[in-house]
C-alpha cells in the first residue's frame, strides 16, 4: 500500500501558500500524456530542431565535473537544465504563469517548491512580481495544470 495519498484524497486536502509543489510526473501517466513531447516544446529552437531531427537520442553520456564518473542521462532534460533554462528568454516577464511556474520547477531540478518560494524566484529570475496568493489559486485549484502538484507526506 502507497504511503502517499491518491489523487482523490488529494483533492480533499487544501495547499496553502507553505504547502510545496512540484512537477507530479506520475500525472503524465495517469492522463496518458507525453510528458517528453511536452518538454520539447521548452527546448530553445537550436535544440528543438535537433531533437525533432533525432527523437531517439534519449540518454547521452555525462562526465560529472567533480568525480569524472562518465553516466547515463536523459539528454531532453539534460540540455533543458545545461543550456536551455540559462537562456535568458526561458522565463519571461510575458511567460505565462503556468508556464513560468513549470520552467521554474524544471530549473529547480523539479525540488518541490512553495508559492512564496516560487514567487521570490520570479521576481529575482525576471523582475517581474506575483503575488504568492495568485500562484497558488492558479497551481492549488482543482484544475491541475502541467502536472503540476502538492507534495502530500
Amino acid at each position: 500500500m502507497s504511503s502517499r495519498p491518491g489523487p482523490s484524497l488529494q483533492r480533499l486536502i487544501k495547499p496553502t501558500l507553505d504547502t510545496p509543489f512540484h512537477i507530479d510526473l506520475d500525472w503524465w501517466k495517469r492522463k496518458g500524456q507525453d510528458l517528453r513531447v511536452y518538454l520539447m516544446s521548452h527546448l530553445c529552437p537550436e535544440h528543438r530542431e535537433r531533437f525533432l531531427a533525432h527523437p531517439e537520442e534519449t540518454e547521452i553520456d555525462w562526465v560529472d565535473p567533480e568525480t569524472a564518473e562518465v553516466r547515463r542521462v536523459d539528454g531532453l532534460w539534460h540540455i533543458l537544465l545545461q543550456h536551455c533554462s540559462r537562456q535568458p528568454d526561458f522565463i519571461t516577464p510575458q511567460t505565462p504563469l503556468t508556464d513560468a511556474v513549470f520552467r521554474l520547477l524544471l530549473v529547480n531540478g523539479n525540488q518541490p517548491m512553495t508559492p512564496r518560494q516560487i514567487a521570490q524566484a520570479l521576481q529575482k529570475r525576471t523582475g517581474r512580481w506575483e503575488d504568492p496568493q495568485k500562484i497558488l489559486q492558479t497551481i492549488g485549484g482543482r484544475v491541475v495544470h502541467q502536472g503540476i502538484r502538492p507534495v502530500l507526506e
